[in-house]
C-alpha cells in the first residue's frame, strides 16, 4: 500500500532480535494459521512477527517489536486495520490465549486481498472480542 506522504519516512530503530527457543535464529518459520514457510526477512521492516499469507502471528514480542520476550506463546488473529497519519498500515492483532491487543507494521509483501479482507471486515461482527466482554 503506498503511504500518502512518500517524503515523510519514519524511521526505524535497529534492535537486537533473540534467537529463537531452540537457539538457532534460522531465515524462516511455519505459520500457525496456514501451515506455511514464511521467510523472516520482509520488505519494508526490519523483522518479520506475522504471515504474509493469513496475516496469523504468534504471541511472542513483549513491549518492543523484536525484543521475543513474551512467555505466552499465544496464537494471534488479525482483528483490523489501523491507517496512521502518515497513511501507514497496521494489522491489530489478538492473542486467543492471553487476550491482549497488538498493533504490528504491515509488510510489503503482505497479501493486500487478505489485508482489504480485513480492514473492511465490520467492527460489530462477531470477531471483535472487546464487545462482547463489554456486553458480559
Amino acid at each position: 500500500m503506498p503511504r500518502r506522504k512518500p517524503h515523510q519516512h519514519r524511521p526505524q530503530r535497529r534492535k537486537e532480535v533473540r534467537p529463537g527457543p531452540g537457539g538457532g535464529q534460522g531465515d524462516a518459520f511455519r505459520c500457525v494459521g496456514c501451515r506455511l514457510e514464511v521467510p523472516l526477512a520482509a520488505p519494508g521492516t526490519a523483522h518479520r512477527n506475522h504471515c504474509p499469507t493469513c496475516l496469523t502471528s504468534l504471541h511472542v514480542d513483549r513491549r518492543v517489536p523484536g525484543d521475543r520476550r513474551s512467555t505466552c506463546r499465544g496464537r494471534m488473529t488479525a482483528l483490523g486495520v489501523e491507517v496512521r497519519g502518515d497513511g501507514e498500515w497496521v494489522i491489530i492483532h489478538h492473542c486467543l490465549a492471553c487476550g491482549e491487543l497488538s498493533a504490528n507494521r504491515i509488510a510489503g509483501d503482505d497479501n493486500a486481498l487478505a489485508l482489504l479482507r480485513v480492514a473492511l471486515r465490520p467492527l460489530s461482527g462477531p470477531r471483535l472480542p472487546l464487545l462482547q466482554r463489554a456486553a458480559l
